[in-house]
């Protein structure tokens, strides 16, 4: 193959037609809807601030496995293990012997995705092979899938500590496809956290798709970052779907790729169901960094929030689009939304698209976008104390980010996420000052 032949789409087709037979049924349905969809382009509203042409000309085909880790690459990969229970994905493969599935309660079921197709189907069977993949990305995973994380709690089990799915992409050139679900069962309680990051210097592109499935008055807290190599693309959806008196929370760190979307989509099926959506974007140089969710209110009585804040530097663009569905059905609804973008460079860009579609009248729905410099009054304040320009950047950045990572409710997890604050500020300044 040469030319157009060779580009990411047309790779994955051409993988998929050698696999044969071996990829029959659901697999099948799901690539002959990518093929008919393909790379969603522009022309595509909700993909209108995000072009794909890159990642197309990237030339990257599903990973074949052939590629073993270096031991350069499971030292960095063991730096960043977290104590508690927690499966590790290397290359979209899970890695066993770093995975950790000890302290958990009786009843508790954690495995890769490949182990529950094998051994216990019954745990994802009508949850994950969806006949009909509407979005051409979740058609192409469905596709691919190998692996993934599965976390199955129990009715009435509260998980004290949170449960990590942690990948990490070492091979350049290649996509990978990982499949994650969740199902919390009545009144149950978790935190999860999802972390991607690769090698420096790995050209790779990550497809994931999040299934949450939560019972009636579960709380699932969902925190993922984001933190993938400079060369690398990254695509995920996550899906979530809410029993009566259900509480989902999302938190969103971006820090990493050269160009990421993260598509959130909220069904608050049953009356009382409630969510809220919280993310940070940290971006500079020439990243693109799009955050795209739709919150569909389906039953009376739910509420949802969203806060999301970017900070752009360098060449940076950040997107988000927002849209809120209200059905008829769906009387004493209580929604808000707010975006904010905090631009360090007069090069930087924001795009915001907040929409409500609002089919009910007693209701209590807003929204609102805002996209700024930094208050020159405030870096006066503390100059005038003898505050250093750039320590005085940092401390406004800081506390304009805290406000939404204070809000993480496992303290464990809050600090960590400090930290990469803290250190993604220190190395914008490094390099402001080096130029």
């Amino acid at each position: 193959m040469t030319g157009a032949d060779t580009d990411t789409a047309a790779l994955h087709l051409a993988r998929f037609a050698a696999l044969g037979g071996e990829a029959g049924g659901a697999r099948a349905r799901a690539m002959r809807r990518f093929e008919a969809l393909g790379l969603p382009s522009q022309r595509i509203e909700a993909w209108h601030y995000t072009g794909l042409n890159a990642l197309s000309k990237a030339a990257l085909a599903p990973f074949d496995g052939t590629k073993t880790a270096s031991s350069a690459d499971d030292s960095m990969l063991g730096a960043r293990l977290g104590a508690g229970p927690r499966l590790v994905f290397a290359d979209g493969r899970l890695r066993a012997e770093l995975s950790d599935l000890s302290g958990l309660p009786a009843g508790v079921r954690l495995l890769g995705l490949a182990d529950a197709r094998a051994r216990e189907p019954s745990l994802v069977e009508n949850r994950l092979d969806a006949e009909d993949e509407a979005r051409a990305m979740r058609a192409l995973n469905a596709a691919f899938a190998a692996d993934g994380a599965v976390l199955v709690l129990p009715a009435g089990v509260r998980l004290d500590r949170p449960v990590q799915f942690i990948h990490f992409a070492a091979a350049s050139g290649a996509a990978f496809h990982l499949r994650h679900l969740v199902v919390a069962g009545e009144g149950s309680a978790a935190t999860v956290v999802e972390t991607y990051f690769g090698a420096p210097r790995s050209a790779s592109w990550t497809n994931a798709v999040t299934e949450l499935e939560l019972g009636r008055g579960a709380t699932l807290r969902h925190v993922k970052w984001q933190d993938e190599a400079a060369l690398a693309f990254h695509t995920a959806s996550t899906h979530a779907r809410l029993a009566g008196g259900a509480r989902f929370e999302s938190f969103v760190l971006h820090s990493g790729a050269r160009l990421a979307r993260n598509e959130i989509d909220a069904t608050l099926a049953d009356p009382g169901a409630s969510c809220r959506l919280l993310g940070v974007t940290l971006a500079r140089e020439k990243q693109h960094i799009d955050n795209t969710t739709v919150i569909d209110h389906a039953a009376p009585g739910c509420t949802s929030k969203e806060h999301y804040r970017g900070v752009l530097d360098g060449e940076a663009r950040g997107v988000f689009q927002g849209r809120i569905v209200v059905r008829p059905q769906a009387q004493k609804t209580a929604a808000h939304q707010l975006i904010e973008h905090l631009l360090l460079s007069e090069r930087a860009e924001a795009s915001a698209k907040p929409e409500l579609e609002i089919h009910a009248d007693d209701v209590k729905c807003g929204h609102g976008a805002t996209a700024g410099a930094l208050d020159e009054q405030a870096l006066f304040y503390l100059r005038a104390r003898g505050i250093g320009l750039e320590r005085a950047r940092a401390m406004l950045v800081e506390g304009f980010v805290a406000a939404l990572v204070d809000e993480v409710e496992d303290e464990g997890v809050r600090a960590r996420l400090s930290s990469v604050v803290a250190d993604w500020l220190a190395q914008a300044a490094d390099e402001r000052l080096a130029v």
